[in-house]
């Protein structure tokens, strides 16, 4: 779970957002609430400057850019969350989701896939089994029994 975002949002070991860079905005959610739904400001707006962020490197930068490219606004990336009656609990739902992007926006590209050969056992059964599929809607078909 990522460290409060009072003091800096912790997305990794190694990164830590400021709490300078974050942003939070406060407008009435929809959806659950009762009477206090209509007064109470719980949906939060999590904004973080991608483009400025001063704890980025060059290439943490463009990695994020082009993984979060649609996500990002002029630079900025935003996260809402309106799904709690309370600001507090919308808080914390927001700086998880936003630690989760940026997390999986940072992480190593995966290995690329070494092309393999089917073996010659697997092409032979897969063609047994089509073999066998093909006699059996044969066998179920209008002129039944007629083996050519």
């Amino acid at each position: 779970m990522p460290a409060p975002v009072r003091s800096g949002l912790a997305v990794s070991p190694a990164l830590t957002i400021p709490r300078a860079e974050l942003s939070e905005r406060f407008s009435r959610s929809s959806g659950p609430g009762g009477q206090g739904v209509n007064t109470t400001d719980s949906r939060v707006e999590l904004s973080w400057d991608v483009e400025r962020s001063a704890v980025l490197g060059s290439s943490q930068r463009r990695r994020l850019t082009e993984r979060l490219g649609d996500r990002l606004v002029a630079g900025v990336l935003t996260v809402t969350a309106s799904e709690h009656r309370e600001q507090r609990r919308n808080r914390d739902a927001a700086a998880r989701r936003l630690a989760a992007l940026v997390a999986d926006g940072l992480a190593a590209p995966p290995r690329p896939r070494r092309p393999t050969r089917r073996t010659r056992g697997s092409q032979e059964r897969r063609l047994a089994a089509k073999k066998q599929r093909s006699a059996t809607k044969r066998l179920r078909s209008s002129g039944r029994g007629s083996d050519d």
